[in-house]
């Protein structure tokens, strides 16, 4: 066999798959035209930061930030670049905005980032806002003017951004520190007397190793001394300020706004951007030379050999259902839990929710190994404490939320039911009415009934929980439905709501019985004439456990929600393993499918 001129002896060249690809910075919406022999792109897309908080704000968090693999697409290219979100107002007034999303369209599959959360202010919220309908970019600082946990920072997209920072510890005065926004690749950080937060770093990428998503930083206030105010994430974060306006994010880089001073406007949010590299991808056998070439060249001048990715990969992903609530003695009936968050790209088959949401098989995922998170179903309420919302399952960059918790009866901040997936239901208790549901993945829980005592049973992946029922036909609303797949060739129903519990009171005329379990694995209510706990959740279908009901001088537990589930599909032609060895890959027609009952990893060949 002759040597190659080119520094081997396999194959031919194909050097226009190597380090010639072009590369566009897109900043505002509209069309990308790409070259006339691009068939598969490269994208890195980041949305629009969220604006700060005023008044000691807390920082904006950065818009997502998502380096999307292998996207078909050629010749005209939609893109949407997200707007950053206005700072929050100076004097009272709402929290920062939360930034706008930004996408790419590829062959009919639209890739979206999530604007990031916009920073806590006084006297509003205090809290940060969390992203657009639960899927943001990262999350908002806690204003400093806050009691810590008083107020939840706001939550990151797993694979796009982190939460945002607390508030100081120290909370009293008189000096006070926000926190940071969450930027692309760390979580903003908390405050400490008198200094805030700094806003989450940014990320770089593999396109033009431009770090971008850099949090904002968190605003202070101390009356004597020098209190530090949050330097910006890099990445384009803005700083926060301890006597003036927050400074805005970069453009272009979805940064955060950062949090400004007392009686101070917060920064505005960077605007986002979206940069694509056109692959001139070949099929063949390349040389040594061209080999090497590949692991040399590159605009980040670091080794680019290509990893192997796939595509047409389905899923279904379930997390943990949401513990059933409690009930005291002589107080009816505890809420039932919510069913854990349903996302599913198998066939025609949709995501639980309002939205109606179909979402697509995924591309561009990365051969080695991933991690696979299933959601542990929430702890049911056995007194006061209450009960405890389901976890979320993360599987390949897709998050469910874990279900709502039922809620209890008697006093306390335990009254109130859990949004999450689905939400949990309602007790007679104050504020009596359901949690709510992610648009996306779940249904809200149900109410309490008119002029009665009876709870509402936790919503469910397809249907609303009911509320419980009219005084003198006081019975626990049951779950709400869940929904069917057939992800793994044998239609199988999940994700549904648990039912409320049903009181045992003589004195109210007519039947007062326990609500159903929804289908797809909730939990029944519980009764009984010396009060009664409610039924868990069936294990890996991320049914929400039931409430408990109770009796003249006996009260009801709630129940556990059940353990969620991931499912894996792809065709034949992709190979599947999986660890620990609970977890199971099997064939199922022309198709490969990875089924996780527990946490562990799958490995993509």
């Amino acid at each position: 066999m002759a040597r190659s001129t080119t520094g081997g002896i396999i194959g031919k060249s194909n050097k226009t798959s190597f380090g010639k690809n072009t590369i566009t910075s897109v900043t505002a919406t509209g069309c990308h035209t790409a070259q006339s022999g691009t068939r598969v792109v490269q994208a890195v897309v980041v949305a629009g930061g969220g604006g700060g908080g005023g008044g000691i704000g807390g920082g904006g968090g950065a818009g997502g930030l998502r380096d999307i693999q292998d996207i078909c697409a050629s010749g005209t290219i939609p893109v949407t670049v997200g707007g950053g979100g206005a700072g929050a107002p100076n004097g009272p007034g709402a929290d920062g905005t939360v930034g706008s999303n930004a996408s790419i369209v590829g062959c009919s599959a639209t890739y979206t980032s999530c604007g990031g959360g916009g920073g806590g202010s006084q006297p509003a919220s205090g809290g940060g806002n969390p992203g657009t309908a639960g899927d943001g970019g990262s999350g908002g600082g806690v204003s400093g003017n806050t009691a810590p946990g008083a107020c939840v920072a706001g939550t990151g997209v797993a694979c796009q951004g982190n939460p945002g920072g607390d508030s100081a510890p120290s909370y009293g005065g008189p000096a006070y520190g926000a926190g940071g926004g969450g930027g692309a690749n760390a979580v903003g950080v908390d405050g400490a007397n008198p200094t805030a937060g700094a806003g989450g770093a940014g990320k770089s990428n593999t396109i033009n190793c431009t770090t971008y998503g850099g949090g904002g930083g968190g605003a202070s206030y101390a009356p004597a001394g020098a209190p530090t105010a949050g330097a910006g994430g890099a990445g384009g974060g803005g700083a926060g300020k301890h006597n003036a306006a927050g400074a805005s994010g970069c453009a272009n880089t979805g940064g955060g706004g950062g949090g400004g001073g007392p009686s101070s406007s917060g920064g505005a949010g960077g605007k986002g951007i979206v940069v694509i590299k056109e692959l001139n991808k070949a099929s063949g056998v390349w040389s040594m030379q061209s080999q090497f070439n590949a692991m040399t060249a590159g605009a980040c001048g670091a080794s680019t050999w290509p990893v192997k990715t796939f595509g047409c990969i389905s899923y279904l992903i379930i997390a943990g259902g949401g513990g059933g609530g409690w009930a005291a003695a002589s107080s009816n009936s505890g809420g039932g839990g919510g069913a854990g968050g349903y996302r599913n790209s198998y066939a025609s088959e949709t995501s639980g929710g309002t939205g109606g949401c179909t979402e697509v098989k995924l591309s561009g995922i990365l051969g080695g190994t991933h991690t696979i998170t299933v959601g542990a179903g929430g702890t049911g309420a056995t007194d006061t404490p209450g009960a405890t919302n389901g976890s979320d399952s993360v599987a390949l960059c897709i998050t469910s939320l874990g279900g709502g918790h039922g809620a209890n009866t008697g006093c306390g901040a335990a009254t109130t039911a859990g949004p999450g997936g689905s939400g949990g239901g309602a007790s007679y208790a104050s504020p009596a009415v359901g949690g709510s549901g992610n648009a996306c993945q779940g249904f809200a829980g149900g109410n309490k009934g008119p002029s009665s005592d009876a709870g509402g049973g936790g919503g469910g992946a397809s249907a609303v929980g009911a509320s419980g029922g009219a005084w003198g036909c006081s019975s626990g609303g049951s779950g709400g439905a869940g929904l069917t797949s057939n992800i793994t060739n044998t239609p199988t129903a999940r994700s549904g709501g648990g039912g409320s519990g049903g009181g045992s009171f003589p004195a109210v005329p007519g039947p007062q019985s326990a609500g159903a379990g929804g289908t797809g694995g909730g939990g029944a209510g519980g009764k009984g004439p010396s009060g009664g706990t409610g039924t868990a959740g069936t294990v890996n279908t991320g049914g929400g456990g039931g409430g408990g009901g109770a009796a003249p001088g006996a009260s009801g537990c709630g129940a556990n929600g059940g353990a969620g589930l991931v499912v894996i599909r792809a065709p034949n032609t992709i190979t599947f393993a999986a660890t620990p060895g609970t977890n199971t890959v099997a064939p199922v027609g022309s198709c490969t499918v990875a089924t996780f009952t527990v946490a562990g990893t799958l490995t993509v060949s």
